[in-house]
């Protein structure tokens, strides 16, 4: 494009004149959040950016770097995807209650909802149940919608009031409810069964030769169920089937499932939160299979953090949260798209 045409820098005054009532609205946020955090008796921690490991899932991926010591050695470290690994070393430390307000990236993601450069509000409880964080993730929520004022939370038609009783939905209920899936009758001994849940699932999505438990799984979580969550309120959708545990330990009363939540407000997830695993033997064995998974996938694979390992051997019970802090911000302020929220965009854009 040539002249008028061009669209102004993200720095020119008018652009910037925009979006200030919602970064004015960031800047409440973050003073409402850290003073509940405070008021609780929180320690925010900094945690490196820099890893040896950005973190062990199979579709997340994250940049990587090296850097070169004294003696002109290189080492590959990658920027972190999550504080977790760090905040859970802190807690085998000996913290107690820790938060974060941490820089994460992610490659291969950016939309309207996805950043690859943005903030993760992380928090962790030792000696408590998940039901604690689950918790702590509505107050905080309804913390964000008063630091602005707003009413309600709205995107793309969806309203969902931050201030009421939270919808509370298991996974299984939420696809029995939404899809007709009977979906614990699909996992057998924590293991999901690939063929039990294409059969069930072949009306409702797409399946081809190569998907997997988890991504026909995946596939009927985002088409049929996500959609319907967080409408008039927030849904806290919990107890996560075991192959999609991740970092949390299984239900001890039903090994089908494990103690992880999500919460949803607009059909927009906004957190994630575990009772956390602690058995290291056990991690170590989630890790490879999906390190396996990805190098099947997309050809590369990320290392373990031994340190990292050895640490959940160590650490206490606990539970912990990630919350989409910019998703978070862009409800509460009325903002349309989440680049509207951050004080710079991403490297690139306009």
């Amino acid at each position: 494009m040539a002249g008028n045409d061009q669209i102004s820098p993200w720095w020119s005054k008018a652009r910037h004149a925009d979006v200030r009532p919602f970064l004015a609205a960031r800047s409440a946020i973050t003073k409402a959040i850290r003073a509940w955090f405070d008021e609780q008796g929180f320690a925010e921690v900094e945690t490196a950016i820099l890893q040896v490991s950005p973190g062990n899932e199979t579709h997340l991926h994250a940049p990587r770097t090296e850097l070169a010591g004294a003696a002109g050695e290189r080492a590959t470290r990658y920027l972190r995807t999550s504080p977790e690994f760090a905040c859970k070393k802190l807690l085998a430390a000996g913290e107690a209650k820790i938060f974060e307000l941490a820089r994460v990236f992610r490659d291969r993601e950016r939309g309207d909802l996805h950043l690859p450069e943005f903030t993760m509000l992380e928090w962790y409880r030792a000696n408590t149940t998940y039901d604690a964080v689950m918790a702590d993730s509505v107050v905080i929520i309804a913390h964000a919608a008063q630091a602005t004022g707003i009413g309600r939370f709205s995107f793309r038609g969806r309203i969902a009031d931050p201030f009421a009783e939270p919808e509370l939905l298991t996974v299984a209920a939420a696809f029995e409810r939404f899809a007709g899936i009977d979906l614990l009758a699909t996992i057998d001994g924590g293991e999901g069964d690939r063929a039990a849940l294409a059969a069930a699932a072949t009306e409702q999505v797409r399946i081809t030769d190569d998907d997997t438990w988890s991504d026909i799984f995946s596939k009927v979580l985002v088409e049929h169920v996500e959609p319907n969550l967080g409408q008039g309120r927030l849904t806290v959708l919990f107890e996560y089937p075991a192959p999609e545990a991740a970092l949390a330990r299984a239900k001890a009363s039903d090994p089908r499932v494990a103690e992880r939540f999500e919460i949803y407000a607009c059909g927009i997830e906004l957190a994630n939160g575990f009772g956390e695993l602690t058995d290291a033997r056990e991690q170590r064995h989630r890790f490879t299979l999906a390190m396996d998974e990805k190098q099947r996938r997309y050809g590369e694979r990320y290392p373990l953090d031994e340190d990292f390992l050895d640490a959940v051997a160590k650490m206490p019970e606990a539970s912990g949260v990630a919350l989409g802090f910019d998703r978070l911000v862009m409800l509460a302020s009325g903002a349309l798209r989440i680049d509207q929220v951050v004080w710079t965009p991403p490297a690139g854009d306009a």
